[in-house]
Order: C-alpha cells, then structure tokens, then sequence
C-alpha cells in the first residue's frame, strides 16, 4: 500500500540582481606590466627543457613598453616608436583586468575591519567585462618609464611599462539588493578599495602610491 511522503514546503528567497555603472577616476597614474606572449613562451619552455642552451635575447625597451599593456585593439604589429605613435593615432583602445578592481574592493573591506572574511564578498556584486576580462580605460596617451627593479638573488634589471594618465573606466556592476551588504556598503567598499588597495604596479597595496582611485 502506498503512503503519502511528508510534505516540506520551503521559502526560497529571491535574489533580486540590480545592475548600475560606476564611473572611477584615478587619482595616480596607473602602470601596468601584463604577461607578454614572449614571456609567457619563454617559461613554456624553461618548464619543458627547451630553453637549455639557447642564446639569451637582447632587450628591446619599446617592445616591452608596448607588451606591458592590456590592449583592447589597435596594437601595432611592428616593436617601434613611429608604429606605437600611428596606434594611438588611430584610436587604440586599452583595459585593464576586472579581477584587479574586485579583488581591491574585497581587500580593502577586509583590511578596513568591514568584513571578517574575502569569501564572504566573492559573490555580492560582480564587474562586467569584455571576453578578454578587460575594463576599459580611458586617459591620456600612456607614455613608457623606465624603473629598476630587483630580481632573483638582488640582480638588477631594467623594466619598461605603460603608464597611463588622468585615467578614468565606467564599471558596470551587478550586485543582490536582497543580499548580505546594501549598495551604499558596496559601494564604499569599492571607493576605499582605490585608497587602501588600487590596481596595477606598485599600488599601495604593493608599497606604492600609484593605480589609486575613488567613485566620482
């Protein structure tokens, strides 16, 4: 004989996604060192046994200037200064990794004493980006420094980077009204993470005073 199951009934609360855009504006320059498809090849290698004997490349500072960003397009195909100069000329376009602002955001929330956890914040709000995980950003024509770092054992080595001025990106962020943190806790989260944290090379996170921003 069959008998009825017991009936649960469960109240499952919805998530209630809202969606607006953030304009930031960077308060120092922003520099950036993306992995180039050289570097990235040449660990390849190194990891393979490949690299065993080969002769050491020389360095090209233009072409490490112009791997250093993140481009959306119109990245010249030629490591010179006239083909970077015609690039901007015709508009090229620059971002910058979505995970960088985020992880500022959650960072900052945690250092400032806001949260008692990162995991915690990992799916209250979310950044849209293009397929490549870029934000775009908007600012002067970056121009290339020159800085010395340390490598390995104390080495010395010469780094060429993008650094880009008067930058400014429009965030679009989607986050749960119903959740855990309201918009305004979101939001400050977002502001300090340009104060405490920032993004790219020696942001104050990574002892520096560059990649900082705020919510205008």
């Amino acid at each position: 004989m069959a008998t009825k199951k017991n009936e649960e009934i469960i109240d499952i609360k919805p998530l209630n996604s809202q969606t607006i855009t953030l304009h930031i504006v960077g308060d120092t320059p922003l520099i950036m060192h993306a992995w180039s498809e050289k570097a990235k090849r040449m660990m390849l290698e190194a990891q393979m046994g490949l690299s065993k004997g080969k002769k050491k490349e020389y360095k090209n500072p233009v072409e490490d200037f112009i791997d250093s960003m993140y481009w959306i397009e119109g990245k010249p195909t030629e490591y010179t200064e006239e083909a970077f100069n015609e690039a901007i000329a015709n508009g090229a376009r620059f971002g910058f990794p979505v995970t960088g602002f985020k992880q500022s955001a959650i960072s900052s929330a945690y250092r400032m004493g806001w949260s008692k956890n990162k995991v915690s914040l990992q799916g209250e709000f979310f950044f849209e980006a293009d397929e490549n995980g870029l934000i775009e950003i908007k600012s002067d024509a970056p121009i290339m420094r020159e800085d010395m770092v340390k490598v390995g054992m104390g080495t010395a080595d010469l780094r060429y980077r993008g650094e880009f001025r008067n930058w400014s990106a429009d965030i679009v962020m989607r986050y749960n009204a119903n959740g855990s943190y309201s918009l305004e806790n979101i939001i400050n989260m977002i502001n300090a993470g340009g104060y405490v944290c920032g993004v790219g090379e020696w942001r104050p996170e990574k002892s520096g005073q560059n990649g900082m921003y705020h919510i205008e």
